[in-house]
Parts: C-alpha cells; sequence; structure tokens
C-alpha cells in the first residue's frame, strides 16, 4: 500500500498573482486550470490550486517546499534580486539570511497573499522518521 499527496487549495486575494509568483520563484511551467482555480503542478506531479474565496479575510498559512540544491540557489537569488523580504527563521528575528539546520540550508518569506512559505533543502526527519540534528 502506498500514499502521496496529491493536491490542495490555497486562498489567494488574487489567484492569478499568487500562482504567478509561485511558478516565477520555483521555475515551474504554467499548468492546465479551471473553473476558479489557477493552478501550479510541483515537479512531483502534486498540484497547487489557487482560489479566490468567497470571503475577505484570508489568514495565512505556512507551506514548506523541498527543493533541490540547484533550485534553492536559483530562487533565492529571485527572492534577493526582487527585494523580496526573507527571514532565516520562522519568528522572522533573522531578516535577509539562510538558516543551515537539519542538515541542509532553508528560508522563509510571504507569498502576495501573505502565506508563509518555506523553501529548504533537507528534510526535517531521516528516512527512518527521526529528527535531524
Amino acid at each position: 500500500m502506498s500514499i502521496s499527496f496529491d493536491h490542495t487549495i490555497i486562498f489567494a486575494q488574487n489567484s492569478s498573482d499568487s500562482a504567478a509568483f509561485f511558478r516565477e520563484m520555483f521555475a515551474l511551467p504554467e499548468a492546465a486550470s479551471w473553473g476558479s482555480f489557477v493552478n501550479v503542478q510541483l515537479t512531483d506531479g502534486t498540484l497547487i490550486q489557487f482560489a479566490e474565496p468567497p470571503f475577505e479575510d484570508i489568514q495565512f498559512q505556512h507551506y514548506a517546499f523541498r527543493v533541490s540544491e540547484e533550485l534553492f540557489d536559483a530562487a533565492y537569488a529571485r527572492l534577493v534580486g526582487g527585494g523580496i523580504e526573507h527571514w532565516a527563521d520562522p519568528r522572522m528575528t533573522l531578516p535577509g539570511a539562510v538558516n543551515a539546520g537539519h542538515g541542509g540550508r532553508g528560508v522563509y518569506f510571504r507569498d502576495p497573499t501573505s502565506h508563509f512559505l518555506e523553501m529548504l533543502t533537507h528534510s526535517y526527519l531521516t528516512a527512518q522518521g527521526e529528527p535531524v540534528p
């Protein structure tokens, strides 16, 4: 038996802007979209569907994405080049920096709706499910 994550809906103030930001940040091609969704497909096939909800108050969420070292370098250059505020930690106490915890690198930043995105190069857990020091 197996299980994998298929898709999620991320509420956005402007779904087209949020999807474009995500595609540009992570160098992803456009994906087929339908109905009220603007879709982004990750390289593993996972679908992220941006949608504008029928209410005003969108509570920000945290979404973490593991990326290759090469993509981290390119995306981080886009963050810095675009003047996008970012932090090495989730409490936003280390601005303009990258963390080197858990055997990799990581950075936190906000998307156009203020969702808190995390980009990391190494999982927080080992293949055996143990925390990485």
